[in-house]
């Protein structure tokens, strides 16, 4: 073997290695999108069986406390945005206001002693309070995620390939300082 082809042979091991360790690390990045798009879904899903759920709650109301219409049409319109949300930080704003509304509607029902020993509310709201515990969840499942995903194009080498191929940071579901704070409800008569 002449001193040239070994100069070639070389070249082209390391052109191969090279190329296989970025295929490799781009493999890495794919699986780590797509984990945080099905930690997103999962999250959508959840939010979709809440949203389906609100309307038999208002119903259930409305039966009762039919005159309380601003309420209802808060969670209508609060329902139609988060259901028009396209980006992950929209999606968070509109839920939080869906879960004002839906904390006003509970304190319609305070002023309802009938509604809290109404079977069909009872079932809705522990249906209700089921969902929110899965979303609480699934949002915690996909900010994980999002974490790792993050932190993974961040650091390096992936963070010089990562922007080649089109990938950047995720944005993290995250709630208002203002909507951590637990509103207070009663059921209880006095």
């Amino acid at each position: 073997m002449t001193e040239q082809t070994k100069k070639i042979l070389i070249i082209l091991v390391v052109i191969l290695v090279v190329s296989g360790w970025m295929i490799s690390q781009r493999n890495r990045l794919i699986v780590a999108d797509e984990t945080v798009s099905a930690a997103w879904s999962e999250v959508d899903n959840q939010l979709q069986r809440r949203s389906d759920l609100i309307p038999n709650l208002v119903a259930t109301v409305q039966g009762v406390a039919g005159h309380e219409r601003e309420v209802f049409s808060d969670i209508a319109q609060a329902r139609a945005r988060l259901a028009g949300a396209s980006t992950v930080s929209e999606t968070a704003e509109h839920y939080q206001e869906l879960q004002g509304a839906l904390s006003r509607l509970l304190v319609v029902v305070e002023n309802y002693p009938q509604l809290q020993s109404n079977q069909s509310f009872i079932r809705l709201q522990d249906e209700l309070a089921g969902t929110e515990n899965r979303i609480a969840v699934a949002r915690n499942r996909y900010n994980e995620a999002v974490r790792r995903f993050n932190t993974q194009i961040r650091t390096f080498p992936a963070s010089m390939l990562a922007p080649r191929f089109g990938l950047g940071q995720r944005d993290y579901f995250e709630i208002s300082e203002s909507a951590r704070t637990v509103p207070q409800v009663n059921f209880q008569q006095n």
